[in-house]
């Protein structure tokens, strides 16, 4: 059998704490922090902002969230649901623009553990690019991705692509971009 060897994994395997310094909810708390790329939220808008996933299952893997703290969906107001709406759309403007993918996944995990999520109490959609022949044999015999590019570079290519968009601005070195609907 082939093994995998990233001994700078474990690391991440064995931290004691899950989540440094978040005293309640990840989603609720990461994007009130002072630095933005740090805690890889790299764009936002009024009631959602996009966070990518600190363990991608491709480069571009993201997630739009709301802020308002919650896991029922038909709980979110009209205003929430356009703005998340309407950052998924940026969201996929952004990584079309940074990683030219061929398709997406894109979806909830509701209702808890059977739905697959492992944050079930705050909503959030993930989004995942996908590319023609990016299923290769490590998935299927040995049951590894393997995630061919850094999240500094990829929150970089996305920071670029989402400030690039209209009505975008950025208001600081470490800050993520803010987009206005309205």
């Amino acid at each position: 059998m082939d093994q995998v060897f990233a001994p700078w994994r474990i690391e991440w395997v064995k931290r004691d704490d899950k989540n440094p310094g978040v005293e309640e909810c990840v989603f609720c708390e990461l994007p009130e922090r002072a630095d933005a790329r740090e805690n890889l939220v790299v764009a936002e808008s009024e009631h959602a902002f996009v966070l990518l996933n600190n363990a991608p299952y491709n480069p571009g893997h993201l997630m739009v969230i709301p802020r308002v703290h919650g896991g029922d969906y038909a709980a979110l107001d009209d205003a929430v649901l356009l703005d998340h709406a309407r950052l998924k759309q940026r969201a996929f403007d952004a990584l079309d623009a940074a990683f030219e993918p061929h398709a997406y996944n894109a979806g909830l995990n509701l209702g808890g553990g059977p739905a697959g999520g492992s944050i079930d109490d705050h909503l959030h959609t993930h989004v995942v690019p996908r590319y023609d022949g990016d299923t290769n044999f490590m998935p299927v015999v040995s049951d590894t991705k393997v995630v061919v590019e850094g999240l500094a570079e990829t929150y970089d290519a996305l920071h670029e692509a989402f400030a690039a968009q209209p009505d975008a601005r950025v208001e600081g070195e470490d800050a993520a971009v803010v987009l206005d609907f309205d």
